[in-house]
C-alpha cells in the first residue's frame, strides 16, 4: 500500500513547474489559512502552522500527485464548537486522536468505505456548514462591538440582531471594498491573486486614510508570530480522551471525505488516480505531526488543489513548495500581518461559504421530493441549529433506514402458474392459479435481507393458508439472503411441513446457495428438494401431489393434465 510511484521520472523543468505552482498555491494559502483559524476561534498563526506542516506531510505521504492540504472551511464548526467547550489545548488533542484514527483506516484499507456516504448527507451538512461560516461573518463585516463567540447559529444571529446599533461604518467600508475586489478583479485581472489583493488593498486603505478605526489582526490577537512553532505535546488523559472522542471521530470523518472527494476532483482534472489508503495515511500522519506545533486539523482542499493543478504543477514537490513559500512568508513579513483588518477577511470567508454551499445541488435533491430530500434536509437543519457531530449521526441512520425501505421494495414475490405461454395476459389471470390447488409455484426476485423478510413470508404464508402439498419457490433472480431471512425462510420451511406440505427450489444463485449451506438452510430443505431447473421441480411435485389420479391422462392431481403439459413448456425465463 505504501509503495509510492509519484516522484520518479521528474525532470529539471518539471521541478521548475512546481515551484511556480507551489509559489501561486502558497499566496492563495496565506489568507484563508489565517481566516480559517480565527473563524474557527484560534489565532492566526495557528492557521499558518497547518498550512506548512500538513501541507508538507500529506503532500510527501499522501495518495494524491497534486493534493494541497491545510485548514478548510469544512472544519469551522467543529473546530470552535470544541474551542468554546473544551479549549485550545483539547482541539489539539481532538485533532491528534483524529489523526490516529486516519491513520487506523488507512493502514486497514477502508478509504473506499468513506465513498458511499450518501451525497445527501455530505450535501446537507456542507451546506449547513456554509450557513454557519457565512452567518459568523457578519459581525467582522457589520463591526459590531461585544460579540462573544457563540457555539449554536441562533445564538449568535440573536447576539448579531442584539449588537446592530454598535455597527461600524468603517468596517463596513473595507468590508464592501473587499466584495468589490472579489467580484470584478477576477473578470479584469483574472491572473491576480485575488485572495491576497482582497487582504493588501483594504488593509492599506485602513492604515492610510482611518488608522485605529477598525479591529485587526494586531488589535484582535496581538499580531502574528515571526518565529518558528516550537513542539510541545499536549498533556493527554484517559478522560480527555473519553471526552473527546466524538469529536475527533467527526474530524476524522469529515477529513477523510473531503481528501478523498478532492483527490478525486484532481482525478478527473488529470486523468490519473490516487491511492485512497495511503492519502488517509498521509492524512493521518499530518493531522498527528501538526498539533505537535499548535496546528490545527487539516485535510485535502478542494479549491487550493484545483489551483495547484491549473498552475502546472507536475508533482507532490509542488505541495512542498507550497509549505516552504508560507514559512518563509511567516518569517519575513509576519509583522505586516497585523496591520490586516478582520473586515477585510469576512468577505473572503463569505465567498468560501458560498462556494462550498453547493447551493445547485441542494436545491435539486430538495426539488425530488423524495427520502433523499428528507435526509438532505434533515441534515441541514441539524447542522446548523444543532452541531455537525449529531447531523452526520442522525443522517446516516435515517439514510440507511431509507435505503433498506428501498430495498425491501425491490423484493417481488408473485405466484404464477408455472408455463411458458406467450399470452403474458392468460398468465396472470388469477383463475388459471387455481387449476391445481395443490400445487403453488412462487418466482422470487431481489434480495432476501431483514428488510424483506417479513414481506416474502407474509405473501407466501398466505398461499400455506390454502394449504397446497408442493410449494415451488424458483429464486433465479434472489441474489443475496441475511441471517434474518434466511431464519424467516427456516421458520416458513418447518411450519409448512408440519401440515404436511414439502418445499421445492428451483434454479437458485450459486452464492444464494452457498449462504443456505453455511446457514444450514439446505440442510433443512434437503438436496434432492433442490433443483436446477424448475421444470423438473414442476414434474417432481406431480409425483407426490396426494390426490386421485385424473381420469384423461392417468396423471395425479385433479388437473394434472392441464398442468402437467404446461409444465412441458416451461423454460427459464
Amino acid at each position: 500500500m505504501l509503495k509510492d510511484n509519484r516522484f520518479k521520472g521528474l525532470t529539471a523543468n518539471d521541478i521548475k513547474q512546481d515551484v511556480i505552482a507551489g509559489i501561486t498555491v502558497g499566496i492563495v494559502a496565506i489568507p484563508l489559512g489565517m481566516a480559517f483559524a480565527i473563524a474557527s476561534g484560534v489565532k492566526p498563526e495557528y492557521g499558518l502552522y497547518t498550512t506548512v506542516i500538513a501541507g508538507i506531510l500529506v503532500a510527501l505521504f499522501g495518495g494524491s500527485r497534486y493534493q494541497i492540504a491545510g485548514p478548510t472551511g469544512a472544519f469551522i464548526p467543529i473546530l470552535l464548537a470544541i474551542v468554546l467547550e473544551f479549549g485550545y489545548e483539547d482541539l489539539l488533542i481532538a485533532g491528534f486522536m483524529a489523526g490516529i484514527i486516519l491513520l487506523i483506516m488507512g493502514f486497514f484499507k477502508l478509504g473506499n468505505l468513506i465513498k458511499f456516504i450518501p451525497r445527501s448527507v455530505t450535501i446537507g451538512f456542507t451546506a449547513g456548514i456554509a450557513v454557519i461560516i457565512f452567518s459568523g461573518q457578519i459581525e467582522n463585516f457589520l463591526g459590531l462591538a461585544g460579540m462573544e463567540k457563540k457555539e449554536y447559529f441562533h445564538e449568535t444571529m440573536l447576539q448579531i440582531f442584539d449588537k446592530l446599533p454598535t455597527m461600524n461604518w468603517y468596517s463596513i467600508l473595507i468590508a464592501v471594498l473587499g466584495v468589490v475586489i472579489l467580484v470584478f478583479v477576477p473578470r479584469i485581472f483574472p491572473r491576480v491573486p485575488v485572495l491576497l489583493v482582497a487582504l493588501i488593498i483594504p488593509a492599506l486603505v485602513a492604515y492610510i486614510f482611518f488608522p485605529g478605526k477598525v479591529d485587526t489582526i494586531g488589535t484582535a490577537f496581538g499580531g502574528i508570530s515571526q518565529s518558528l512553532p516550537s513542539l510541545h505535546i499536549p498533556e493527554i488523559t484517559w478522560n480527555k480522551i473519553i471526552n473527546l472522542l466524538q469529536p475527533a471521530f467527526v474530524i476524522a470523518m469529515l477529513g477523510g471525505i473531503e481528501s478523498l472527494l478532492s483527490a478525486v476532483v484532481a482525478d478527473g482534472m488529470t486523468g490519473k488516480r490516487h491511492n485512497s489508503n495511503r492519502e488517509l495515511v498521509g492524512q493521518g500522519l499530518a493531522n498527528v505531526i501538526t498539533p505537535l506545533f499548535g496546528g490545527i486539523p487539516a485535510t485535502g482542499a478542494i479549491a487550493r488543489t484545483a489551483t495547484n493543478i491549473n498552475s502546472g504543477a507536475v508533482s507532490p514537490l509542488s505541495g512542498v513548495f507550497q509549505g516552504v513559500f508560507v514559512l518563509a512568508t511567516i518569517l519575513a513579513f509576519a509583522p505586516f500581518a497585523s496591520h490586516i483588518p478582520l473586515a477585510s477577511m469576512a468577505p473572503i470567508l463569505m465567498r468560501v461559504a458560498l462556494n462550498m454551499s453547493e447551493y445547485k445541488s441542494f436545491a435539486h435533491i430538495i426539488r425530488l421530493r423524495s427520502s433523499d430530500s428528507l435526509v438532505l434536509a434533515v441534515t441541514f437543519l441539524l447542522t446548523v441549529f444543532v452541531n455537525l457531530t449529531v447531523a452526520v449521526q442522525f443522517g446516516l441512520l435515517l439514510a440507511m433506514v431509507s435505503f433498506v425501505k428501498r430495498m425491501s421494495e425491490v423484493l417481488g414475490v408473485e405466484k404464477v402458474i408455472p408455463s411458458h405461454l406467450k399470452d403474458e395476459q392468460a398468465l396472470k389471470d388469477e383463475k388459471l392459479t387455481a387449476k391445481c390447488p395443490q400445487l403453488a409455484f412462487f418466482t422470487i426476485e431481489g434480495p432476501l435481507f431483514f428488510g424483506a423478510a417479513d414481506k416474502f413470508e407474509s405473501t407466501i404464508t398466505r398461499s400455506i393458508n390454502q394449504k397446497p402439498e408442493v410449494l415451488i419457490l424458483k429464486m433465479k433472480h434472489v441474489s443475496y439472503i441475511d441471517a434474518t431471512g434466511g431464519n424467516n425462510f427456516t421458520s416458513l420451511i418447518r411450519d409448512f411441513r408440519k401440515t404436511g406440505g414439502t418445499t421445492l427450489l428451483a434454479e437458485v444463485n450459486p452464492d444464494v446457495l452457498e449462504a443456505m449451506k453455511v446457514s444450514g438452510l439446505y440442510e433443512e430443505i434437503g438436496s434432492d428438494h433442490i433443483f436446477n431447473d424448475a421444470s423438473k421441480a414442476v414434474d417432481y411435485a406431480l409425483h407426490i401431489i396426494n390426490v386421485p389420479k385424473c381420469s384423461r391422462c392417468g396423471k395425479k392431481g385433479a388437473t394434472a393434465c392441464q398442468v402437467f403439459q404446461e409444465s412441458q413448456k416451461l423454460q427459464s425465463s
